[in-house]
């Protein structure tokens, strides 16, 4: 059998699983994207093991661990994409960018903004609050 073939299926495989990790919003189709590229990856072993006829079978070893990792991954990143959209009701990988954004400025103590007895410290917290909410606008527009 030539090299070639089963390295312009993977190429393609790999071109395929590339395209969807860059072009996709759905997370769950970037997962799949993602093990496309990985079964590319071990076509090219077990390709290049068989060509190489080599004794110890190494490439279709490394093909094995490469499977194992990939389960590995499959089943954190499901479980993952599966808490957000059980807390977000999307699995919209532009709009987890929001829960990457922390704003300590929203989270103001309710003491010091409720009595206003600091030295003026309500209206910088309001305006740090105000200047926060804008950027986290900006930054999701």
């Amino acid at each position: 059998m030539h090299l070639a073939y089963p390295a312009v299926l993977a190429a393609l495989l790999f071109c395929t699983g590339l395209y969807g990790v860059l072009a996709r919003r759905n997370a769950i189709l970037v997962l799949m994207s993602v093990e496309l590229m990985l079964n590319a990856v071990n076509l090219n072993l077990v390709a290049f093991d068989v060509w190489l006829r080599d004794a110890l079978h190494s490439g279709q070893a490394l093909t094995l661990f490469t499977i194992a990792i990939a389960a590995a991954e499959i089943g954190i990143g499901l479980a993952i994409v599966l808490a957000v959209y059980r807390n977000r009701g999307s699995s919209d990988i532009d709009r987890l960018r929001d829960t990457a954004e922390t704003d300590a400025a929203e989270a103001l103590p309710d003491d010091e903004s409720d009595t206003g007895t600091g030295t003026g410290s309500g209206n910088e917290d309001q305006a740090t609050a105000a200047a926060g909410k804008a950027k986290k606008a900006e930054a999701t527009a």
